[in-house]
C-alpha cells in the first residue's frame, strides 16, 4: 500500500514536473515570439522614422528654396518698378526743366520786343524833332534874308505841315501809324501766346505733379506690400521654429521614448505617461504635424537614422537596448512614430510604406518600456 502510494506520488510529481516544463516551454516560446515581434517593430519604427525625417527635410529644403525664389522675384520686381518710376520721374523733370527754359526764353523775347519797340518809337520821335529843328532853322534863315521880323517858333505840327508836301507828310504819318498799330498787334499777339503757353505750362506742371504724387503713392504701396510679404514670411518661419521648439520641449518633458529603456535609472511612471507618445500625431489620419529644426544637418539626420539596436537576452527577461551612439541631447532631435500593425512583421527587411497605426491601448501596451519590463518580470524563469 505504501509502495503504491509512493509510486502514485512519484507519478504525480513527474506529471507536475512535465506540466511545469510544458508551461515553461510554452511561456518561453511566447517570450521569444514577443521578442521577435519587438525586434520587427523596432526595425519598422526605424525605417518609418528615417522615411519621415527624410521627407520632412526634403519639404523643408523645398520651402526654403521657394522662399528664396519668392524673395529674389520680389526684389527683381521691386527693382524693376523702382527703376521704371525713377525713369519716369527723371523724364518729367527734364520736361519740366525744358519747359521752364522755354518759358524763360519767351519772357526774354517779350522783353526784347518791348525794348525794340521803345527804341524804334524813340528813334522816330528823335528823327522827327531833328527834321523840325532843321526846318525851323531854314525858315529863320529865309526870314532874315527877306528882312522879315522873326516870328515866334511855330508849333511842331504847323512846321511839319508847312515844310513838306501834304501828300508826303500824310503818307509818312499813315506809315508811322500803321507801323505803330502793327507793333501793337504783334505785342498783343505775343502777350496772348505767352499767356496761353504759360497756362498750358502751368496745367502740364500740375498734371506732372499729380502723376508724380500718384507714382509715389504706387511706389509706397509696392514697398508696403513687399514689407507685408517679408513680414508674413518671417512670421511663418518664426511660427515653424516655435512649433519645433514646443514639440521638442513636450517630448523632452514626457521622456516616453521606447529606445531609452536601457537607462540605469529605474523608470517611474508619471501622470503624463497615459498621454500618447507624440502630441503631433493624429491616429485618425496619416497627417504628421512635425517640422524638423533648421539646424539639423544631413550628417545628423543620417547619424540618428542608422538602426543600431542591441538585444540582450537572459533567462528571466529580454530588453531592447539602444546603441551608445544614440543620444537624447537636444541637438539630435528625434521624431517618435507609432509602431505599425503587427501584420507587417514578416516584411521587416523591406522598405514598406507607412501603415495606419493600431488602436491606442495596443500602442501603449507595446511601446511603453514600463509595460514591457512589467510583462517580462511577470513571466516565470525558463527551464530549457
Amino acid at each position: 500500500m505504501s509502495s503504491s502510494i509512493h509510486q502514485l506520488a512519484r507519478w504525480e510529481q513527474a506529471r507536475a514536473e512535465q506540466e511545469e516544463e510544458f508551461i515553461s516551454n510554452t511561456l518561453f516560446k511566447k517570450i521569444q515570439a514577443l521578442q521577435k515581434e519587438k525586434e520587427t517593430l523596432a526595425v519598422n519604427y526605424e525605417k518609418e522614422e528615417e522615411f519621415l525625417t527624410n521627407e520632412l527635410s526634403r519639404k523643408l529644403m523645398q520651402l526654403q528654396h521657394e522662399k528664396a525664389e519668392l524673395e529674389q522675384h520680389l526684389e527683381q520686381e521691386q527693382e524693376f518698378q523702382v527703376n521704371k518710376l525713377m525713369k519716369k520721374i527723371k523724364k518729367m523733370e527734364n520736361e519740366t526743366i525744358s519747359k521752364q527754359l522755354t518759358l524763360e526764353q519767351l519772357r526774354r523775347e517779350k522783353i526784347d520786343l518791348e525794348n525794340t519797340l521803345e527804341q524804334e518809337q524813340e528813334a522816330l520821335v528823335n528823327r522827327l524833332w531833328k527834321r523840325m529843328d532843321k526846318l525851323e532853322a531854314e525858315k529863320r534863315i529865309l526870314q532874315e534874308k527877306l528882312d522879315q521880323p522873326v516870328s515866334a517858333p511855330p508849333s511842331p505840327r504847323d512846321v511839319s505841315m508847312e515844310i513838306d508836301s501834304p501828300e508826303n507828310m500824310m503818307r509818312h504819318i499813315r506809315f508811322l501809324k500803321n507801323e505803330v498799330e502793327r507793333l501793337k498787334k504783334s505785342l498783343r499777339t505775343t502777350e496772348l501766346q505767352h499767356t496761353e503757353k504759360r497756362a498750358q505750362y502751368i496745367e502740364e506742371e500740375r498734371h506732372m505733379r499729380e502723376e508724380n504724387i500718384r507714382l509715389q503713392r504706387k511706389l509706397q504701396r509696392e514697398m508696403e506690400r513687399r514689407e507685408a510679404l517679408c513680414r508674413q514670411l518671417s512670421e511663418s518661419e518664426s511660427s515653424l521654429e516655435m512649433d519645433d521648439e514646443r514639440y521638442f520641449n513636450e517630448m523632452s518633458a514626457q521622456g516616453l521614448r521606447a529606445r531609452t529603456v536601457s537607462s540605469p535609472i529605474p523608470y517611474t511612471p508619471s501622470p503624463s505617461s497615459s498621454r500618447p507618445i507624440s502630441p503631433g500625431l493624429s491616429y485618425g489620419s496619416h497627417t504628421v504635424g512635425f517640422t524638423p529644426p533648421a539646424t539639423l544637418s544631413r550628417a545628423a539626420i543620417s547619424h540618428y537614422n542608422t538602426p543600431a539596436l542591441h538585444v540582450h537576452g537572459s533567462s528571466s527577461h529580454a530588453v531592447a537596448r539602444p546603441s551608445p551612439r544614440r543620444s537624447t541631447s537636444p541637438d539630435k532631435f528625434k521624431r517618435p512614430t507609432p509602431p505599425p500593425s503587427p501584420n507587417t512583421h514578416s516584411g521587416a527587411q523591406q522598405a514598406q510604406p507607412p501603415l495606419p497605426p493600431p488602436a491606442q491601448p495596443m500602442v501603449q501596451s507595446m511601446s511603453s518600456p514600463a509595460a514591457m519590463s512589467q510583462h517580462a518580470a511577470q513571466q516565470p524563469p525558463s527551464q530549457p
